[in-house]
């Protein structure tokens, strides 16, 4: 999506998918480099919006999430970061101010069965041990 520009050549502030607004809350896009900006959750989708740079946003419809992915540490007491698993694009990863607020939030439009813990670290390594490696 690219930003819309005005007869001047100037670019203007990108079109909110959203029709209400629920929560909007600082956070950060790890895409490669971390973009720094705000979180808005409405109606209609997810939306990134960069503070510095009104080019970089993302904007995810409900309809396009297929998973929300959270790491939780600490039994709960700790979510650094979450992610937003498209059926097409790919993934997404945020961290916010308020984690647990923001995925309370996600709930209302995504099924609760579809918001999932990533695997820890112990997990990752006792899957790796228990595969058999295939002979050659």
């Amino acid at each position: 999506m690219k930003p819309q520009k005005e007869k001047n050549g100037v670019d203007q502030m990108v079109q909110s998918i959203n029709t209400k607004v629920d929560l909007v809350i600082k956070a950060a896009a790890h895409m490669g480099l971390t973009d720094y900006g705000k979180i808005m959750i409405g109606d209609k989708g997810f939306e990134f919006f960069n503070e510095r740079d009104v080019r970089k946003y993302i904007q995810i419809p409900w309809e396009e999430v297929d998973y929300v992915i959270a790491s939780v540490m600490f039994k709960g007491k700790w979510i650094p970061r979450y992610a937003i698993k498209t059926k097409k694009n790919g993934t997404y990863t945020f961290s916010s101010k308020d984690p647990k607020r923001v995925l309370r939030a996600v709930r209302q439009y995504v099924d609760p069965n579809r918001m999932v813990q990533s695997l820890s670290f112990f997990d990752v390594v006792k899957r790796s041990f228990k595969r058999k490696p295939k002979k050659q």
